[in-house]
């Protein structure tokens, strides 16, 4: 009876043991996760840097002063409270990245869709528009939406923004069907298919034509052949014929049916 006690109680302690480890586990995971400095639909494969922030102007030098956002509240504490934040759809997928420089601070905000960014782009515009500060700039480059606060002046504000890049290649893996229009392409597969069809006609009748001629040098030569190990010849071609001027060779009676 005690030996069974002492073995019970072993089992409990190594099974406590065991589920002690795996919640210190799954700690020290989410923990490692959490320090993830970045969250990004798409980074860079050499520093798993964002390739959002590396389209800012400079960002080598502005690491540090950099702010990537997936949220509004991330943005609102660099750059503040701002009437265009609260314009900013932050669906998952989106995200923006800022960062001060001489001509104002800068903000690039990509969405998922080009349908997104339409949407922020006539919102923006018309925010703009309506508070009239002057010291707002903002443009739809691409798939972004950039905006220049605090802005010294137009020029240096338009200068900061022809520095952003839009740079997303897409790659169809068949063939890209807007590379030429639907006219086009009608017209083109029109062509290919009479140039097809014509080909097809056209090499039936020459091989056919070739296939006529080799039938025919191979059967002329065939009866030439059959017709030189003949002994006489006339021209009855092979038809039965009264022997009159002696030419047909007498019939073999060694195939005759014997009695």
């Amino acid at each position: 009876m005690v030996l069974q006690l002492s073995k019970i109680f072993l089992l409990r302690k190594s099974f406590s043991a065991l589920f002690l480890t795996c919640i210190i586990s799954l700690f020290s995971l989410g923990q490692n996760v959490g320090s993830i400095p970045y969250k990004s639909q798409e980074v860079s494969e050499i520093d798993g840097i964002p390739v959002l922030i590396k389209h800012l102007p400079d960002w080598e030098n502005l690491r540090d002063r950099t702010t990537f956002a997936t949220s509004a509240p991330e943005l609102k504490s660099a750059l503040g409270e701002r009437p265009i934040i609260d314009l900013i759809d932050f669906i998952p997928g989106t995200e923006a990245v800022t960062a001060p420089y001489d001509a104002g601070k800068l903000l690039i905000i990509e969405y998922t869709s080009p349908q997104g960014s339409v949407d922020a782009d006539e919102k923006i515009t018309a925010a703009i528009a309506e508070s009239d500060d002057g010291n707002t700039f903002y443009r739809r480059i691409g798939n972004y939406n950039v905006v220049v606060f605090d802005a010294t002046d137009r020029s240096s504000a338009n200068l900061l923004i022809d520095q952003v890049k839009y740079e997303k290649d897409i790659v169809w893996l068949g063939k890209n069907p807007f590379l030429i229009s639907a006219e086009r392409a009608f017209v083109l597969t029109t062509a290919d298919i009479f140039m097809s069809t014509l080909m097809v006609i056209v090499g039936g009748v020459v091989f056919s034509i070739f296939a006529g001629i080799v039938a025919g040098y191979f059967f002329f030569y065939l009866r030439v052949g059959k017709r030189s190990k003949m002994t006489t010849y006339t021209d009855a071609g092979g038809m039965t014929r009264l022997n009159l001027d002696g030419f047909t060779p007498d019939i073999a009676t060694d195939r005759f049916l014997k009695e």
